[in-house]
């Protein structure tokens, strides 16, 4: 009898590891969190090819005789719950529109394609558990390339919709292609006055702690999580609670009382940031109020989640961090966020600039802007910045942390109607999204608008190479058109300098010549320059980057050089110059031709620069 019971309580491999894949959900910080209802079924019920459902009443069905690695399992069960945490089967969130049926009762009509909304969410929970790097999908994810410019559920669904994309060819769902994972859509949730989707609302609060829980954790934070809350932890607070622009990043973030060492955080007079180490610095001694604490959190949060840490680019530190409090200061009087203290940086004649637009202001007077007064004191930026480095080796760094904190705090503020944001600030978190251009494509530009293709046509002057093999059907050939040289050349100068290494200028010649092969450049005027200007003439590309030997290497003053270029007699009024330097020049450099810069990443150049600058 207890062989034939031992049989009985035997569970197979698949259902083992359907098993295994629900414990991983169990330890998993988020999604231990939600609400989660299986039921284990048999394929008779769900269907051979069907994986999982989930239904709005929150029961999610996992076929246990699929074959699914427990990683697999997870990433299933978690497509589902999130289904239900995102409020997908919500009327309010599906195409539609609202009805009125009579005085006192309302109604959701749903006029959407539900099997496309079905996909349309599928592809969205694909990227949400892609970007947090959780279970293993068995999905194509090189497929959500083409979806990337479409920020939520809706935006995917009018982009299936407008490119004709059908619901058959949905491969991101737990269902199957021929099959929706999502059951009752055709009978979408509505919420009376004063109730909420119970779903989407625990899934909020567990978002907010379950991020709390791992930075504190890798901060290794030991400290009595019940110890008591002073006011700046109750204005930390207010933002996970009740502004979900900022409530995701104020969840990643350690308050730290400077009180509580008085010795190592002696220099900060009010509040300061490190977002690499995930801490907030805060001296409650200033006497600030809770609206006034409110303020100067969101400060600090727009700082981490704009990443000005990141941005400075070789930019003089303490300017750059005033610049920015410009820039916030003016952002958050507008949203009227908390009250503001009487001793920030505010201008309203700044409110329509950018930090870098301020930063150029700010440098013409450093002697004076530099005595401005941050959160943290005179001469004293509020940014901590240690040596910017970013690990790379953790999946997830505090940067992209901040970055996606930023932008679906700003999506759902949005689209939760929660206040006002400025549409400079709307900008500047979409644009977080997107990343930088490399320098050397920003370079490619620069080309491209000087220097525009060289039209070809077809001439029977010159045969075609094809002309031999059918002597008897007549081949034109493709020639270019008639172009001045003259109007295909620029000037280039290089900074031969001590400080200058033979990789600096191998890197910048390296693309310069390659573009102006490219764009048909013949000829290049090129002066090398360091105490003085030394005149190589017209050279090829190709000879710029192969025979041209690199004199000089004294100090550095290239206003000679300029000068040699714009009086040159065979050096066309119209031709642009690219200068390549360090930035150790002088500090008033006069160019009357239009030009660029290329200097290495994290320098700069002693004054306002009127071209443009490329850092490579």
């Amino acid at each position: 009898m207890a062989k034939n019971k031992k049989s009985e309580n035997k569970i197979s491999k698949n259902e083992q590891q359907l098993n295994d894949g629900i414990e991983l959900i169990e330890q998993h910080p988020l999604f231990s969190r939600l609400r989660f209802y299986p039921q284990i079924v048999s394929k008779d019920r769900l269907g051979k090819n069907v994986t999982a459902k989930v239904s709005s009443s929150g029961d999610i069905y996992l076929n246990k005789d699929c074959d699914h690695m427990p990683k697999e399992w997870s990433y299933i069960i978690s497509h589902c719950m999130l289904h239900l945490s995102l409020g997908h089967f919500d009327a309010e969130r599906m195409p539609g529109y609202f009805q009125k049926i009579s005085e006192t009762k309302e109604q959701w009509r749903v006029s959407c394609d539900i099997k496309l909304w079905n996909m349309a969410c599928d592809i969205f929970v694909t990227r949400f558990l892609n970007d947090i790097k959780f279970g293993s999908s068995y999905a194509d994810i090189q497929a959500l390339n083409k979806f990337s410019s479409a920020s939520n559920e809706l935006k995917i669904y009018e982009y299936l919709q407008n490119n004709h994309i059908s619901s058959e060819t949905n491969i991101f769902g737990t269902a199957g292609i021929e099959n929706t994972d999502m059951v009752g859509l055709e009978n979408p949730i509505t919420y009376d006055n004063g109730h909420k989707n119970e779903f989407t609302t625990r899934f909020a609060f567990a978002l907010a702690d379950s991020v709390r829980s791992v930075i504190n954790q890798a901060g290794s934070n030991d400290e009595n999580t019940n110890r008591h809350k002073n006011i700046a932890d109750e204005a930390s607070l207010w933002f996970i609670n009740h502004y979900p622009l900022l409530g995701g990043i104020a969840s990643g973030f350690k308050i730290i009382d400077t009180r509580t060492d008085y010795f190592k955080f002696d220099d900060i007079e009010i509040a300061a940031i490190d977002v690499t180490k995930g801490e907030i610095y805060v001296n409650l001694s200033a006497g600030f109020t809770f609206e006034e604490w409110k303020f100067i959190l969101a400060h600090e949060y727009l700082h981490a989640g704009l990443q000005h840490h990141a941005r400075r680019q070789g930019r003089d530190f303490y300017l750059w961090n005033v610049a920015c409090d410009f820039l916030i200061n003016g952002w958050l009087k507008e949203m009227h966020i908390g009250i503001m203290p009487n001793t920030v940086l505010y201008d309203e004649n700044l409110s329509n600039q950018s930090a870098e637009e301020i930063y150029d202001m700010l440098i013409n007077n450093i002697r004076k802007n530099s005595k401005l007064k941050t959160f943290r004191g005179y001469n004293k930026g509020d940014i901590i910045d240690n040596g910017y480095n970013p690990d790379s080796s953790k999946p997830t760094s505090l940067d992209e942390f901040c970055r996606n904190a930023l932008q679906s705090g700003l999506e759902y503020h949005v689209s939760e109607g929660r206040g006002y944001i400025p549409a400079g600030l709307i900008e500047e978190i979409k644009a977080l999204a997107m990343p930088p251009i490399p320098w050397d494509v920003e370079l490619a530009k620069w080309f491209d608008v000087w220097f525009t293709p060289i039209e070809k046509h077809r001439s029977y002057a010159r045969p075609s190479r094809r002309q031999s093999s059918t002597p008897d059907i007549p081949r034109p050939s493709w020639i270019q058109s008639d172009v001045s040289e003259s109007s295909r050349t620029y000037g280039v100068i290089i900074d031969t300098s001590g400080s200058m290494s033979s990789k600096m200028i191998g890197i910048a010649l390296g693309a310069t010549v390659s573009y102006s092969v490219a764009k048909d450049v013949p000829m290049v005027r090129v002066v090398f320059c360091d105490a003085d200007a030394y005149d190589i003439g017209y050279v090829s590309p190709e000879d710029i980057a192969g025979r041209v030997a690199v004199q000089g290497r004294g100090g550095t003053i290239l206003q000679p050089a300029v000068d040699l270029l714009e009086k040159a007699k065979n050096f066309p009024k119209d031709a642009p110059i690219l200068i390549i330097t360090d930035g150790y020049i002088e500090n008033n450099l006069k160019i009357h031709h239009n030009h660029a810069f290329l200097i290495p990443q994290g320098t700069n150049l002693p004054f306002r620069p009127k071209g443009k600058v490329f850092y490579f």
